[in-house]
């Protein structure tokens, strides 16, 4: 049986983008080679597709991937249904990649451009099978604040909060910083509404450092989230699936610092998993039914993660955000929490894409067109 090509994007043109590329390394080194032909695909800070001049395989780190997009050729991916999707910029010469047909897209892309249905959109036109979220589910996902009012319509437990776009914040400060007031009390959280990894997020805890956190968040965005702080624990479950989506064992976070934040994610190792959570059985299930019913309230399909929190004083559950392309490095939760759930590293690579051309199968059911009445002699006929 031909190995299926498996195109895996990394890099993008985010505040993520070196989240994107220990993410993508790891990938990249739990691909199955004897299974997969596996085609490392860059995406660079300025939005250039790059191709590497060799294929990578190995022990990767992201060091690795860095060099490859400084190094790679450029590519372009057409938006158009092809045979061969990848394509060489410009002229082709003897160092130029050769048209290049992918079976599936995995996208290890983190944040704007990548995470957000920009990406997704353009695979849908190619007409090419991905992991993860179709269009609508990925832009809803990246949007924490649309995300936020689905939880709400859909009657799932959400903390208290406010938007405030950039242009209101710089037109009119004091009438934002009023709104904030009146709706919630400290200490609350400032965040980009259309970014992760705790990119551009800080904890206010006194009056006077409000504004410079709406300051720092919209450096990130348009949109500033400013949610309530809960103070208690936090807990993650990963969910995998299509039409009928399954969540893993919950699993607890307890950062070494105040907030689980950038340099606790992804740059230091003092951060404390405890999977699975320690949690009564009722609990356990309670978080696994909330987390099926967020990713099914923003129409999400392939993976994601739901992240909640555990309020202390009230034992009150809250869904804090649901992320569509969570985390695969070696620390991440989302594959550790599928680990302990019986679901091995390399299982669910395969199991993500085995379900990225389940929903391109189905999709093929559905017409795009509609045969229309023949005219004749001036009028239509049936």
């Amino acid at each position: 049986m031909a190995k299926r090509r498996v195109g895996v994007l990394f890099g993008g043109r985010s505040g993520e983008h070196e989240v994107s590329l220990v993410s993508a390394a790891s990938v990249l080194r739990g691909l199955n080679r004897d299974k997969y032909d596996v085609i490392p695909i860059g995406i660079t800070k300025e939005g250039r597709w790059v191709l590497p001049e060799a294929k990578l395989a190995g022990e990767l780190s992201h060091t690795d991937l860095r060099r490859a997009l400084a190094d790679g050729a450029g590519v372009v991916l057409p938006a158009e249904p092809a045979a061969t999707a990848l394509q060489p910029v410009g002229p082709r010469d003897e160092g130029s990649p050769l048209p290049l047909a992918l079976d599936v897209v995995f996208p290890v892309l983190h944040g704007t451009f990548g995470e957000d249905g920009t990406v997704q959109g353009l695979l849908e036109l190619a007409d090419l099978p991905y992991v993860g979220a179709g269009v609508l589910g990925s832009a809803l996902g990246m949007d924490k604040e649309v995300q936020k009012r689905l939880f709400l319509q859909a009657r799932l437990p959400t903390a208290a909060f406010v938007s405030v776009r950039r242009g209101e914040w710089e037109a009119d400060r004091k009438a934002a910083l009023a709104e904030v007031r009146r709706a919630l009390r400290l200490p609350v959280f400032v965040k980009p509404a259309n970014l992760g990894s705790s990119v551009g997020i800080s904890k206010v805890r006194k009056p006077t450092e409000l504004a410079a956190a709406i300051d720092h968040a919209a450096e990130f965005d348009q949109k500033i989230l400013i949610e309530q702080a809960i103070i208690g624990r936090e807990i993650e479950v990963s969910v995998l699936g299509n039409d009928e989506p399954v969540a893993s064992v919950p699993g607890e976070v307890i950062p070494a610092r105040e907030f689980y934040d950038y340099a606790a994610k992804y740059l230091e190792d003092t951060t404390r998993f405890i999977v699975p959570a320690e949690l009564p059985p009722r609990q356990v299930r309670r978080f696994q039914v909330l987390a099926v019913a967020a990713f099914r309230a923003i129409e999400c399909s392939g993976m994601a993660r739901v992240d909640f929190l555990l309020e202390r004083r009230t034992g009150k559950i809250f869904i804090n955000e649901l992320n569509t392309i969570p985390g695969f490095t070696a620390i991440s939760m989302y594959p550790k929490l599928w680990e302990a759930s019986g679901l091995a590293y390399p299982a669910l690579l395969d199991r993500l894409l085995e379900l990225a051309l389940e929903r391109h199968q189905e999709k093929k059911r559905t017409r795009f067109s509609v045969d229309l009445p023949q005219k004749r002699g001036g009028v239509l006929k049936e």
